[in-house]
């Protein structure tokens, strides 16, 4: 049995209770989505950034020229690896800390090979690629080295490009020198005009003994390095006087800005390998040095002079009929004490190879045959000047006419040539005996009488009595003049005189041509003065 609730009845004093009320949910609004995926690229953007940012990189430079901070990149073949984060001095100031942000491709270059140096902060002039890097800035340069190595994040910068990368196939090679002229690292190695490499640096050494250039020559033209090649310094202008011309020569420009070294190969190095690595030649100082450096036959001499040798010099060519045949390899004063004589030894290297005489040398008894027999025939060395506004010299052997005889004799292994003062030297000591003459003569005296003389000459001239000689002496010629002109009628060619004279002169005329007939005939007739003339017939 179940019980009913009776329903309340409203009290007509209470009010009406309000009407129930239905919550509904808000649906999702797209707009949240804005910050939310803003979020999440932010979110990304971070978290890749993070992922690409590289360790952190420390170099130290001698100066930060050309660097700035949050600009200067690190680049290899024009890739950025890293970008400068900080430029600070080092704590006792003697150089630069470089803070810098690498990548994670910068990463693989932070290695115990690597090498690292700034480029572009300075345009050079010698190497016009230069300019390109020096407009856009200076960055920082790396070479990775060889592969492998251990890591490593802390580097001392170079102070130039090294002379050689890695990766790059080539020899090093060293030359030795006196002095270094204008060479320098990043100078040119030169083969027929042709950059084949660079000089990588020089050890000055002791100070003593000479100076060693290394060098760098990239493949494939480090086969043509040999024993036979020959290397001279290219750098500078080589100017020269000839006959009707001026000379003017120099390898390249970048040769004379820089300095550079240049090398040949003979023909005879057809055969031959190629030269292994560090292997050392002399360099010459000019390409005419070196081509006389690879003659195989030298024959050497010597002469004596007692006259000026200003202007010539070790190199200088001996030549006959002004064909070089040789080199002067040494000039050296002497001095003997006993007796006071003063001479210049000249020492001489013959080249036959020049003229391809060889053969004709190929013992020392022809050699010895052949030279007196150009001594016989007058051969002697001086001393002539090649040009005169250079005032270089070299050796002539010329031929003297009517030279004394004289035997060839020899100082150990070389030939003494006789020799003869030059032309020149003739010419001056001439001129300055001339000079000496002249000097002694009393011009001043001279002049002196001379002003004297013309100083009498014009009083005498201006004084009265000479005016009235004068005066005189041209009535007498007046006079003279009218005598003149009375003898001419009386007896010129129209007067009385003259025709009588021409007629006293024909009948003169036929009475010698009546004796020249007589005696013609007295001449056939002889007997014709003791019997007549009609016995003759």
């Amino acid at each position: 049995m179940s019980e009913t609730t009776p329903e309340a009845t409203p009290s007509p004093q209470s009010p009406p209770s309000p009407p129930p009320v239905r919550l509904r949910r808000r649906r999702f609004s797209f707009v949240w989505l804005i910050p939310l995926l803003a979020a999440g690229i932010a979110i990304f953007l971070g978290y890749r950034t993070y992922l690409e940012q590289g360790p952190v990189l420390t170099l130290a430079l001698d100066s930060a020229d050309g660097l700035s901070a949050g600009q200067t990149q690190v680049k290899f073949k024009a890739v950025a690896l890293g970008t400068v984060q900080s430029i600070d001095l080092s704590k006792d100031n003697s150089h630069v800390i470089i803070q810098v942000r690498m990548n994670n491709v910068g990463r693989r270059f932070m290695t115990n090979h690597a090498r690292f140096w700034v480029e572009g902060a300075h345009f050079s002039l010698d190497d016009p690629s230069s300019l390109g890097s020096f407009v856009s800035g200076a960055f920082i340069a790396v070479d990775p080295g060889l592969p492998g190595g251990k890591y490593q994040n802390s580097f001392t910068g170079l102070d130039g490009p090294p002379g050689v990368r890695s990766g790059e196939p080539g020899r090093t090679y060293v030359l030795t020198v006196a002095k270094i002229g204008s060479l320098r690292t990043g100078s040119p190695v030169l083969f027929r005009d042709a950059i084949v490499g660079e000089v990588l640096g020089y050890d000055l050494g002791d100070g003593l003994s000479h100076v060693k250039v290394s060098i760098f020559v990239k493949a494939p033209y480090d086969n043509l390095v040999r024993p036979e090649s020959r290397f001279w310094n290219a750098s500078g202008i080589s100017m020269d006087v000839l006959p009707g011309e001026f000379h003017l020569e120099f390898e390249s420009l970048q040769a004379v800005l820089s300095g550079a070294v240049a090398f040949s190969l003979p023909r005879t190095a057809a055969g031959t390998k190629p030269s292994p690595i560090n292997t050392s030649f002399p360099l010459y100082a000019t390409e005419d040095a070196a081509k006389s450096a690879g003659f195989d036959k030298l024959i050497p001499a010597v002469a004596y002079f007692h006259s000026s040798v200003s202007g010539l010099r070790v190199g200088s060519p001996v030549e006959i009929y002004g064909i070089q045949v040789g080199v002067v390899t040494s000039v050296n004063f002497l001095l003997d004490s006993k007796t006071g004589e003063v001479k210049i030894r000249v020492g001489m290297a013959m080249q036959p190879e020049r003229n391809a005489h060889a053969a004709d040398f190929a013992t020392k008894a022809q050699t010895a045959a052949l030279f007196q027999k150009i001594i016989d025939r007058g051969m002697r060395a001086e001393i002539a000047t090649t040009s005169f506004v250079t005032g270089q010299k070299n050796i002539t052997l010329a031929v003297v006419p009517h030279a004394a005889p004289v035997k060839l004799t020899q100082e150990g292994d070389a030939y003494v040539f006789p020799s003869v003062d030059s032309n020149l030297d003739n010419v001056l000591a001439a001129f300055s005996d001339i000079s000496t003459k002249l000097d002694k003569v009393p011009f001043q005296q001279i002049g002196e009488n001379l002003n004297h003389l013309l100083k009498t000459a014009d009083g005498t001239l201006g004084s009265a009595q000479t005016k009235q000689a004068i005066a005189q002496l041209a009535i007498t010629l007046k006079t003279m003049d009218t005598t003149l002109s009375m003898l001419n009628t009386s007896f010129g060619n129209d007067s009385e005189f003259q025709s009588n004279l021409q007629q006293l002169m024909q009948e003169s005329s036929a009475a010698l041509s009546s004796l020249k007939q007589l005696s013609d005939y007295l001449d056939r007739h002889p007997n014709a003065l003791l019997l007549g003339r009609g016995s003759g017939q």
